[in-house]
């Protein structure tokens, strides 16, 4: 069976100057077609009809036939149906397939899904299609009428299709100088993705994101003993895609409720044969971990898989670090400067809705203090804060008492502790807007004192263990008041009274040494490190 494609890619465009031959991801956008017509199982013919002297050059460097096109058949009121006639009048072809260059997402494997399709129903036209169901309106005899018969949301309407005008698949025996179109006719519905039609410079630009974006894999833990920022940065890190990574996650270690409420699919692992036949299954093009250390052995392995994915690793000091394509490390600083390692606080990736707030005002008297040891606090600094603000001489302060998602024993903290002044509150969603509200903060060395750094509101802050030690960005210098590891209660308690009673000019001064570091722009930071990968 012969299988004639025909491109038709003539040079004027008014929309988008050169649009045939403009560089989309790196190839000219033709390209994209002529590939997959040469990659297609079934295709076994390709000819380009054009007026454009590139284009021709790009028939050659591809080794596809072209012919040049008439000048009559180049202006705008001339229909497709001539143009692909002229192209394949000479050709002896069973099927002739119209592959139009302005949709550089369609994928080979869908060309050749709708080829099957036609050959097996055996029909004279298939159309490719996208299904878009919306409420739409018409106008029919000067007045605008609704084109459905109830009102109903996105997902239970009927299916619309629009032509995608990807392809158009005909027996040959139907193309004419008027028509491609025969008595047997269906369509082939496509994606969106594959879907787009460049017909202007804003589909130029969604073609260019859909093609650069890669499938992406997320490894992550957190539990009560390593903290759940992990979790946190990674659900984060996520909304920056404009696709949907999977996630997957240590079920030995990890509880699949420790994610949250989250539409991001969640696939659990209890080895890493386990882990490693879901990579390689789905074909993954880049593969990000955050898990702690990584050994070189690890990424090794991540390396060798068939799709060669990049690797990313956050908050890494092993040795797998130097093996990684780009290591993030906001809450480390390295000895040395390493190529691929980025660190320090310019790469923290502020929630998003931090964006939103101002730096506090730093006023005359503290009244509210803000407390949160992020989402485990496994050296209990919570208990120890409790039982210092219980006591009567803070009754004129008010307390907020944040508790992570991995507390363990956080029913019991909101059940025993019944102060006016003291308001406890268990997984919260509005972290900023309640870090806000306070004059004062206390805090371990995680991710949190970041947050509260970016609204500049001065802080006490503590290790929970000896790997927070390593975290240098909440120091003195960069205005906070830190107090190391395995405080005790009474030092606690004489810098928290120290800093409450610290005078306005002392307290501007920390903020001031908080907002020097630009903390907002590090989600975009990072989405650039990675899209360059």
């Amino acid at each position: 069976m012969k299988i004639l494609a025909v491109i038709p890619a003539r040079a004027g465009s008014k929309g988008i100057p050169n649009k045939n031959i403009r560089i989309v991801n790196g190839k000219p956008l033709i390209s994209y077609c002529i590939e997959n017509a040469l990659n297609s199982k079934y295709i076994t013919d390709v000819i380009i009809t054009t007026d454009s002297p590139e284009i021709e050059l790009l028939a050659g460097y591809y080794g596809v036939r072209y012919i040049h096109r008439k000048k009559e058949l180049c202006v705008d009121s001339v229909a497709l149906d001539a143009v692909v006639y002229d192209a394949c009048k000479e050709f002896d072809a069973d099927y002739i397939i119209t592959l139009q260059p302005t949709s550089p997402t369609l994928q080979c494997s869908t060309l050749d899904g709708a080829i099957e399709y036609v050959i097996a129903k055996n029909l004279d036209t298939v159309i490719s299609v996208v299904n878009k169901p919306h409420l739409a309106w018409v106008e029919l005899d000067g007045q605008v009428i609704p084109d459905y018969e109830k009102r109903l949301n996105r997902q239970y309407l009927p299916k619309r299709f629009l032509e995608a005008g990807a392809f158009v698949i005909s027996k040959a025996g139907v193309v004419f100088e008027n028509s491609r179109i025969g008595k047997t006719v269906d369509v082939y519905e496509i994606s969106e993705t594959e879907a787009i039609d460049i017909d202007n410079f804003q589909d130029l630009i969604s073609a260019e994101n859909i093609l650069r974006e890669r499938k992406t894999a997320i490894i992550v833990n957190g539990n009560n003993l390593i903290g759940m920022g992990h979790i946190c940065r990674m659900l984060e890190l996520s909304d920056l895609f404009y696709h949907k990574p999977d996630i997957y996650y240590d079920s030995t270690i990890t509880d699949k409720s420790s994610f949250g409420n989250t539409m991001y699919k969640l696939t659990g692992y209890d080895s890493l044969n386990d882990l490693l036949d879901y990579l390689r299954k789905e074909n993954y093009q880049t593969i990000i971990n955050d898990i702690l250390d990584t050994e070189s052995a690890y990424i090794k392995t991540l390396k060798q898989i068939p799709t060669k994915p990049y690797i990313v690793n956050f908050e890494d000091l092993g040795d797998g670090r130097l093996y990684a394509d780009l290591v993030i490390n906001a809450l480390y600083k390295e000895e040395q400067s390493i190529q691929n390692i980025y660190f320090g606080e310019r790469y923290y990736l502020i929630p998003k809705l931090f964006l939103l707030y101002k730096p506090i005002e730093i006023k005359e008297k503290v009244s509210n203090i803000f407390i949160c040891f992020g989402g485990a606090d496994p050296a209990k600094y919570t208990e120890k804060i409790l039982s210092i603000i219980c006591q009567s001489e803070y009754s004129g302060l008010n307390f907020t008492v944040v508790l992570g998602r991995a507390k363990t024993n956080h029913v019991e903290l909101q059940k025993n502790i019944s102060y006016t002044n003291i308001r406890i509150l268990y997984d919260v969603k509005n972290m900023p807007e309640l870090m806000s509200q306070n004059d004062i903060g206390i805090t371990s060395r995680g991710r949190t004192c970041y947050e509260l750094a970016s609204l500049g509101i001065p802080t006490i802050a503590m290790s929970q263990n000896e790997r927070e030690e390593r975290h240098q960005f909440a120091s003195n210098e960069n205005g906070f008041m830190y107090l190391g590891r395995e405080v005790t209660e009474n030092i606690i308690k004489k810098e928290l009274d120290k800093l409450i009673l610290a005078n306005v000019i002392k307290r501007k001064s920390m903020q001031q040494l908080m907002l020097k570091h630009d903390l907002k722009k590090g989600r975009e930071r990072i989405k650039n490190l990675i899209d360059s990968l």
